[in-house]
């Protein structure tokens, strides 16, 4: 059991020293990019979102 939690922790500790590391690094293009994708990720939402409420209306129109 003390080996999960030393093992957890060594992972943490990697796992801070990645982000730490990869945080240090800039990219010209960042609000391009980040427009583009936040485009694209409403566009998925949007279709989510209206996919299920037609999968709850399904739902109740035919079994309820």
């Amino acid at each position: 059991m003390t080996w999960a939690f030393i093992i957890v922790i060594i992972l943490g500790v990697l796992a801070l020293v990645g982000t730490i590391s990869i945080a240090g690094k800039g990219d010209a293009n960042y609000r391009e990019k980040t427009k583009r994708n936040s485009i694209n990720l409403t566009v998925i939402y949007a279709v989510v979102i209206l996919l299920s409420l037609i999968a709850v209306g399904v739902y109740i129109r035919f079994y309820v």
